[in-house]
C-alpha cells in the first residue's frame, strides 16, 4: 500500500469528478443564480439568514463531517484497502455528492423546507409523516449519542468520590476550549452581521482567537464536573442554541471551527506525505484485499461480509443521509445565491472523501497494532497513524504527543458543532409533522400552535435527546448505521420524483437509490435475523435485542411502504 499515491490520485479524481460530474448535475437541474434563494425571500432574523458563501461552506462542512469520515474507512478496513478506497471514490462522486447537492437543491426550491416536504408535495402526505417520523427519531438518537460523546470528553474522573485533577486535565482542557469557542463565535457574529466588520479581518482575528482558545484551555482549566453534570448543561446550550439566530452562534461557530478541521486536513495531509517522501511508508502492510468476510475483527466484534456491512460502515466518507437533513434543514435556509450550492454540498461531501482516504492512510502506517487489537478506538487510530508520520518528517520527531492531542481535541470540538446542528434539526421536523404541505407554523392555531413553537419543539427534542442519552442510547445505537443509509435512500427517492415532475432529467439517481435501497434492507434483515435468533436462544441479556428486533422491523417496513410510493410516483405517475 502506497499512501502517497493513493491520496494524491484520489484527490485528482474527486478534483475532476467536481468539474465534470458536478458541473453537468448543474445543468440538468437548472440551477438559476438569478433566482433569490428562501434566505432572502423568506428572511426572518432566525433561521432565514443569508450567508457568505465561506461562512455557509464552515457552517455545512462543520456539520455533516465530524468523526464519521475518520471513524467508517477505519472500520472498514478490515476488508483492505482497495474496497475502501473503491467505494470512497464511487460512492462519493456519484452517491454521496449527488445526493448532498440534490436535497440542498431541492430544498431551496421548496422554501428552504426539509425533505419531509419535498416527500410530502411531490409523493404524498402519508409518505410525508413516515418520512417525518423516521428522521426525527433518527435525530433524537444522534442527539443521546453525540451528548453522550460530548459530556464524556468534558466529564472529571473521580478516585473515591474525589476529582483526579491529574487524569482529568485533558477533558478540562478541551470543555474550556469548547466554552471559549462559543464565546468567540457570539463576538465574530455580533460584530460580523451587527456592526459590519469585514469577513476577512474577522476571520483573521477569529483564527488568531483559536490560537489564543487552544494555548489558554491547554493551560487554564479550573472546570472539572461528572458526566451527569454536563449532561445537564449541555441540554440547556442545546435547548439556547437551536432557537437562538443562526447569525449569531451556529453560523459564526461552525464557520471558525471549520478552521480547526481544515487544519487537521493538512497536517494529516502533510503527514502522509511527508512520509511517503521519507520512504518511512514502506513498511505499510494493508493487503489490498481480505476476503469477502471479516475474520480480522480487531474489536473483538465482526463486521460480517462485505455486502452490505462495507456501504453501511463507510457513511460520512461516502454517502450519509445524515447530510441530507443538514442541507435541507440548516444550510437551504442560508444559501445566498444558487449558485453557492455547487461548492458548499457537492464539494463538501467531496472534502469528506479526502479526509476518509487520509483515514485509510493512518490506520495502514499503525496496520499491524490495529490488527492485533493493540489500538482500535478510531479516533486514536487516526490520531496515531498521523501523528507518527508527521514525525517522520525532518525536524518533527519530538511533536508526535501535541500533534496527537490537537488531533484527539479538534475531534471532540466537531462532536459539540454536529450536536447543536442536529438539535436544530430535530426541531424543523417536529415543526414540519404538524403542518399540512406548503403551511408555516404562523399559519396554525391551537394545539399546533403550541407544538410547533420553537421554544416547544426544541424542549421536546431536548428532553427525550438527553434522557435517551442517560439512559441507554447505547442499546439501539447498532441500529444507526443501516437506519443513515436508509435515510439517504429515502432522500435519493425524494429528489428523484422532484426532479422527474419538475421534468428535468432524474436517471442520475436511479442506480444510487436502488442500490442504497438494497443495502438498507439487506443489513437490517441481517439485524433482525440476529436479534431474533438471540432472543430465541434466551441469550438476551437485557432488552437491547428486543428493541433492535422490534425498530430495525419497523424501519425494514417503513422503507418498503416509502420505497414502493416514491417509486409508483417517479415510474407510473407524476404529480403536480
Amino acid at each position: 500500500m502506497n499512501a502517497v499515491v493513493i491520496l494524491l490520485v484520489g484527490c485528482a479524481i474527486l478534483l475532476v469528478g467536481y468539474i465534470c460530474y458536478g458541473g453537468w448535475l448543474a445543468k440538468q437541474w437548472g440551477v438559476d443564480d438569478s433566482r433569490p434563494t428562501p434566505a432572502h425571500e423568506l428572511e426572518d432574523g432566525m433561521d432565514y439568514v443569508p450567508a457568505k458563501a465561506p461562512v455557509l461552506m464552515g457552517h455545512h462542512f462543520s456539520s455533516i463531517a465530524g468523526a464519521g469520515p475518520i471513524n467508517g474507512p477505519i472500520q472498514a478496513a478490515v476488508f483492505g484497502w482497495v474496497p475502501v478506497v473503491l467505494w470512497v471514490l464511487i460512492g462519493g462522486i456519484f452517491f454521496g455528492a449527488v445526493h448532498d447537492y440534490g436535497a440542498l437543491f431541492a430544498s431551496i426550491r421548496h422554501k428552504g423546507q426539509s425533505i419531509g416536504e419535498v416527500v410530502a408535495l411531490n409523493i404524498g402526505s402519508r409518505a410525508k409523516k413516515l418520512f417525518l417520523i423516521f428522521s426525527y427519531l433518527t435525530l433524537v438518537l444522534v442527539v443521546a449519542a453525540f451528548a453522550s460523546i460530548v459530556a464524556s470528553t468534558f466529564q472529571a474522573t473521580y478516585v473515591e468520590g474525589v476529582v483526579d485533577q491529574v487524569a482529568s486535565t485533558t477533558n478540562a482542557s478541551v470543555a474550556m476550549i469548547s466554552l471559549l469557542f462559543i464565546v468567540m463565535a457570539v463576538l465574530f457574529g455580533f460584530f460580523v452581521y451587527r456592526r459590519g466588520a469585514s469577513l476577512a479581518v474577522a476571520t483573521i482575528a477569529g483564527c488568531v482567537g483559536i490560537v489564543l482558545c487552544l494555548v489558554i484551555g491547554l493551560n487554564f482549566h479550573p472546570i472539572y464536573l461528572s458526566n451527569t453534570a454536563w449532561m445537564w448543561i449541555i441540554g440547556v446550550y442545546i435547548l439556547v442554541a437551536s432557537v437562538a439566530p443562526v447569525w449569531i452562534l451556529l453560523q459564526p461557530r461552525d464557520y471558525l471551527s471549520s478552521f480547526l478541521l481544515y487544519a487537521m486536513m493538512i497536517i494529516a495531509a502533510l503527514g502522509v506525505i511527508g512520509a511517503g517522501f521519507t520512504g518511512a511508508d514502506l513498511h505499510m502492510e494493508m493487503p489490498a484485499f481480505m476476503g469477502w468476510y471479516d475474520t480480522l475483527a480487531p474489536t473483538g466484534s465482526s463486521l460480517g461480509f462485505l455486502f452490505p456491512a462495507l456501504f453501511v460502515t463507510i457513511a460520512c466518507g461516502a454517502i450519509s443521509g445524515f447530510h441530507s437533513l443538514v442541507g435541507s434543514g440548516t444550510t437551504a435556509k442560508q444559501l445566498d445565491h444558487e449558485r453557492d450550492a455547487k461548492p458548499i454540498a457537492y464539494g463538501g461531501m467531496l472534502i469528506e472523501c479526502v479526509l476518509a482516504l487520509v483515514s485509510l492512510c493512518a490506520v495502514g502506517f499503525i496496520w499491524q497494532e490495529y490488527a492485533s487489537g493493540q489500538i482500535v478506538t478510531p479516533t486514536q487510530v487516526f490520531a496515531t497513524g498521523i501523528s507518527r508520520m508527521v514525525a517522520t518528517i525532518p525536524g518533527l520527531a519530538n511533536t508526535q504527543g501535541t500533534v496527537s492531542s490537537l488531533l484527539v481535541l479538534t475531534v471532540s470540538v466537531f462532536c459539540l458543532t454536529s450536536l447543536d446542528t442536529a438539535t436544530r434539526l430535530a426541531r424543523y421536523m417536529f415543526q414540519e409533522f404538524w403542518l399540512e404541505p406548503g403551511q408555516d407554523p404562523k399559519d396554525v392555531t391551537g394545539f399546533k400552535a403550541i407544538l410547533t413553537n420553537p421554544v416547544v419543539a426544541t424542549a421536546i427534542t431536548v428532553v427525550l435527546g438527553i434522557g435517551l442519552g442517560m439512559t441507554g442510547y447505547s442499546k439501539i445505537w447498532p441500529l444507526f448505521g443501516a437506519s443513515n443509509q436508509l435515510l439517504a435512500a429515502l432522500a435519493l427517492l425524494a429528489v428523484c420524483a422532484w426532479l422527474g415532475n419538475a421534468g428535468k432529467n432524474n436517471k442520475m439517481f436511479y442506480i444510487p437509490m436502488i442500490f442504497m435501497l438494497i443495502v438498507t434492507l439487506t443489513s437490517l434483515f441481517q439485524t433482525i435475523s440476529a436479534k431474533v435468533r438471540e432472543i430465541a436462544s434466551g441469550a438476551a441479556a437485557d432488552w437491547g435485542p428486543y428493541a433492535q428486533a422490534i425498530l430495525g422491523t419497523l424501519l425494514f417496513v417503513l422503507a418498503v411502504v416509502l420505497a414502493v410510493e416514491a417509486c409508483r410516483t417517479i415510474f407510473f405517475k407524476k404529480r403536480k
